[in-house]
C-alpha cells in the first residue's frame, strides 16, 4: 500500500540522519555539551548546528531520490516515442532554457487525481519536475505551460537550496534558545536544596522545559519558515509569468483554483510544501507554504510581487 511505502521510508530516512549526524559529531570531536561544570556552549552550539544543518542538507541531497519513491514519479526517458510526453518534454527543456539553466531537469509523471505539480533537487543542475497525472487530464496546453513555468522558476531561483539554508538555520536556533533557556530556569530552581537533590531537581527540570520550549520555538520558526516559503511562491509566480507568459500563469492559477478540492490527503508534509499549490484557512494561513491562490492571482494580474 503507497501509505505504508510512505511511512517506511520516512522511518527509514530518519534512522539514517540520526546514525549519520551522530558519526559527524564524532569526527568532529563535540563533547556533550551538559557537563559536572554547567552548560558547554561551544559544544551546544556545536551540536546545534550539526543537527539543526546537517538535517536540512542531508535531506536536500536525497530530495530528487525520495520524491520519486514517495511520490511513485516515473522520469520520462528523453527518447520516448510517446507524443504526450514527449511534448511534456520539450515544454520543460524549452522552459529552462529560457531560464538559464545549467542543465536540463529530469522530468518525471506521478499517479495522482490531484491537479497539481512539484520541482526538487540539491542543485540548479540536478533537479526534478513532477507533474501529476490528473493535472495532464484537466489542464489545457498553456495552463500546463503556465503551471510547469513557475516549477522551472524555482529550480531558476535556487529555491530548494535557500528553503533549506532557512529551514537549518530555524532548526539551530530552536534547538539553541530550547536548550539554553533550560539551563538558566533550571540553575535558578535550584533553591537551598542539598548538592544531590538539587542535581536531580536540575536536570529533571531541564529537560522538562528544554522540551516545552523546543515545542514552542518550533511552532514559532514553523511560522517564519511558512512565510517565507509563501514569498517565494510569489517570486516563482512572477518567473512563471515571465517564462511562459503572463496570461499562461494566470490561467494556470484559475485553473488549479477550479480544481483546488482535488488534492492528494495522503502526501507527506515535505512533499506537500513543493508542490504549486496548498491548503490553509484562518489562523493556519500563518503556517501555509502557499498563498492563498486568489491573491496570488490578484497579484499577477497588478504586476506586484511584494
Amino acid at each position: 500500500m503507497a501509505w505504508a511505502k510512505r511511512i517506511f521510508l520516512f522511518i527509514a530516512v530518519n534512522f539514517l540522519v540520526v546514525i549519520t549526524l551522530n558519526i559527524v559529531l564524532r569526527l568532529f570531536g563535540v563533547q556533550p555539551y551538559l557537563t559536572a561544570y554547567g552548560l558547554d556552549y561551544n559544544s551546544l552550539m556545536a551540536f546545534c548546528l550539526v543537527w539543526g544543518m546537517g538535517g536540512a542538507l542531508i535531506s536536500l541531497a536525497l530530495s530528487r531520490v525520495m520524491a520519486k519513491w514517495m511520490m511513485g514519479v516515473r522520469v520520462i526517458d528523453p527518447d520516448t516515442r510517446d507524443p504526450g510526453a514527449q511534448e511534456l518534454l520539450q515544454t520543460v527543456y524549452q522552459l529552462a532554457r529560457g531560464a538559464g539553466l545549467p542543465a536540463m531537469p529530469e522530468v518525471g509523471i506521478y499517479d495522482s487525481p490531484e491537479v497539481n505539480a512539484f520541482a526538487t533537487g540539491p542543485t540548479r543542475s540536478r533537479a526534478l519536475v513532477a507533474v501529476s497525472s490528473g493535472l495532464l487530464n484537466r489542464m489545457r496546453r498553456d495552463e500546463i505551460e503556465g503551471v510547469l513555468g513557475h516549477e522551472i522558476a524555482h529550480v531558476a531561483n535556487g529555491d530548494m537550496v535557500t528553503m533549506t539554508l532557512v529551514q537549518g538555520v530555524v532548526n539551530a536556533f530552536v534547538m539553541f534558545l530550547s536548550r539554553a533557556i533550560a539551563f538558566a530556569v533550571a540553575q535558578a530552581a535550584r533553591g537551598d536544596r542539598d548538592e544531590r537533590d538539587r542535581a536531580g531537581m536540575s536536570y529533571g527540570l531541564y529537560y522538562m522545559v528544554s522540551f516545552v520550549l523546543e515545542i514552542l520555538f518550533m511552532i514559532l520558526g514553523s511560522m517564519v519558515v511558512a512565510w517565507f516559503s509563501r514569498y517565494r511562491e510569489f517570486r516563482a509566480d512572477e518567473g512563471g509569468a515571465r517564462l511562459a507568459g503572463r496570461q499562461n500563469m494566470i490561467q494556470a492559477l484559475e485553473a488549479l483554483r477550479r480544481t483546488y478540492e482535488l488534492v492528494d490527503p495522503t502526501a507527506q508534509p515535505a512533499i506537500q510544501a513543493l508542490k504549486i499549490s496548498g491548503r490553509g484557512s484562518g489562523l493556519m494561513r500563518l503556517f501555509a507554504s502557499h498563498p492563498a491562490l486568489e491573491e496570488r492571482i490578484a497579484r499577477l494580474q497588478s504586476g506586484t510581487i511584494s
